[in-house]
């Protein structure tokens, strides 16, 4: 899409709320819907993004723009949608599944996993069951019932967060440690991709997962900060 404005700015409302003007008309998200939020740095973000871009709207170059629009078109419409992905992740949390072998990467996995996992006992009376290899491990029935309360327990934008982290790390317990600032994006990327990590300083770097790891961890810096200024 060609660049159609010459501003992007952010504007506060009489109500508290904020919303960014492209050249005085406000925002929109693709469902049409004027995106209103209750934080001024996240507007203010958003509306840097949005006067970033050059002759040509890139989409992809707009994370916080486009993380917005899925909370208000998607999750604020029909959170069960979200909900369901997250609790999901119940069953086939990646912290779950541990290596036979090598002993290396066994000590690393609890090095890093297990603190996590003790963690999510620790703050919602729930343990997870720990397995070797790739058959499925069953969990406590309590699991899902629990994750579906605590996940119903937030606002659509913060819920956003949750599912891109989780989905994207492949683990809704790194998911919820990163949304409550127990890891930073950093530790989360590091810990989704722990087995892969290791299988590169083993065997040497591949340029193709290397660019997916790339992409991976610059989508969970944009949750952080997304979850930053939400909280500004």
């Amino acid at each position: 899409m060609k660049r159609f404005y010459k501003n992007a700015v952010a504007e506060r409302r009489p109500d508290g709320t904020a919303i960014v003007l492209l050249d005085g008309r406000p925002l929109k998200t693709p469902a049409k819907t004027e995106m209103v939020l209750a934080s001024f740095p996240l507007a203010e973000a958003i509306a840097a993004e949005w006067q970033e871009q050059q002759n040509e709207i890139k989409p992809l170059q707009m994370p916080l723009t486009r993380l917005v629009a899925t909370a208000i078109d998607r999750v604020a419409q029909d959170p069960s949608g979200a909900i369901s992905e997250i609790v999901r992740y119940g069953d086939t949390d990646l912290l779950s599944y541990r290596a036979e072998a090598p002993q290396e990467l066994v000590a690393r996995q609890a090095e890093v996993w297990q603190p996590l996992l003790d963690w999510f006992w620790d703050r919602y009376d729930i343990q997870f069951q720990v397995t070797q290899g790739v058959v499925a491990v069953p969990q406590a029935e309590t699991l899902k019932p629990r994750l579906e309360r605590i996940c119903t327990g937030y606002d659509p934008m913060t819920l956003t967060a949750l599912h891109a982290i989780t989905t994207t790390t492949g683990s809704v317990v790194i998911g919820l440690a990163m949304l409550e600032g127990l890891i930073d994006a950093d530790a989360a990327h590091r810990a989704g991709l722990l087995d892969e990590l290791y299988q590169a300083e083993l065997w040497g770097e591949d340029a193709e997962a290397a660019a997916r790891r790339a992409s991976l961890q610059a989508d969970l810096a944009a949750v952080a900060r997304f979850l930053s200024l939400l909280r500004a």
